[in-house]
């Protein structure tokens, strides 16, 4: 079965054929829907296996980032989305998806389906792009990191401090070992409670992050391929290694509608 993954854009998406790509090299065919063409057939995302969120600015981040794409899906396509969640439809929220996830209540848990983290403004005060180590906990239940260490992705944001509501709200995310994603000790680029990079749903299946693995598919891609050693082309890189794993878990579960 060859699974088939919505990426969902609007006005100031810019990240939408990366992600399709990353899921097609993974095993996965795509359809690119804009918001609007889901708000008039919202009974299409039943249709799909995967879903992605893709990074960029929808709305040109006004008010804060994400926040208005949030509130067009909360009153138009929540219900569709939480269907999808509730069969277990695996879904990644890249950067600006990521920031839209948590403020529609996808994340930190969709049966709950409100907000109570943040993406907040950079410590720095500025827009950051850099490449960044990141790690995994191998505890957590997300299947997109399944099997996965250290390694480096890149970032390209300027809200991605991850805040959580209370202390409440973070010691539940780590009891449920729903931070799926660190940044390494000391190097967090924007100042994020515990060094948070990623989280999940409790469930393993809906992931937001902020560094973006579509933007690591190849190992051209790294700054430093140059300087490898041969294997490293042969490599599968990290980045696509996210994508394998969510083609692969939908291969053999299926999920199945509600």
């Amino acid at each position: 079965m060859t699974p088939t993954a919505l990426i969902i854009r609007t006005a100031g998406t810019n990240c939408d054929r990366e992600l399709a790509h990353a899921f097609e090299l993974a095993g996965s065919a795509t359809q690119t829907l804009h918001l609007s063409q889901l708000i008039d057939n919202p009974d299409q995302i039943a249709d799909f296996d995967l879903i992605g969120f893709p990074g960029g600015f929808s709305y040109g981040d006004d008010i804060a980032a994400g926040r208005i794409l949030a509130n067009r899906i909360r009153h138009q396509l929540w219900q569709p989305l939480q269907n999808a969640a509730q069969r277990g439809v695996p879904m990644i929220g890249i950067c600006n998806g990521f920031q839209v996830m948590v403020k529609l209540g996808l994340l930190p848990d969709p049966k709950l389906g409100k907000q109570t983290v943040t993406l907040a403004d950079n410590t720095a005060g500025r827009f950051i792009d850099k490449w960044t180590p990141v790690t995994a906990d191998p505890d957590s239940p997300c299947i997109w990191t399944k099997g996965m260490d250290s390694f480096d992705l890149p970032i390209a944001h300027g809200e991605g401090r991850f805040v959580p509501a209370s202390d409440d709200v973070l010691n539940q995310l780590k009891s449920n070992n729903q931070i799926a994603l660190r940044y390494a000790p000391g190097q967090s680029p924007n100042g994020s409670t515990d060094d948070i990079a990623g989280i999940c749903d409790p469930t393993g299946t809906i992931l937001g992050l902020m560094p973006h693995p579509e933007r690591f598919i190849d190992p051209t891609h790294h700054p430093t391929w140059t300087r490898q050693p041969d294997t490293w082309l042969t490599q599968t890189t990290p980045g696509l290694r996210f994508f394998q794993n969510a083609v692969e878990h939908v291969q053999q579960h299926q999920p199945q509608p509600v």
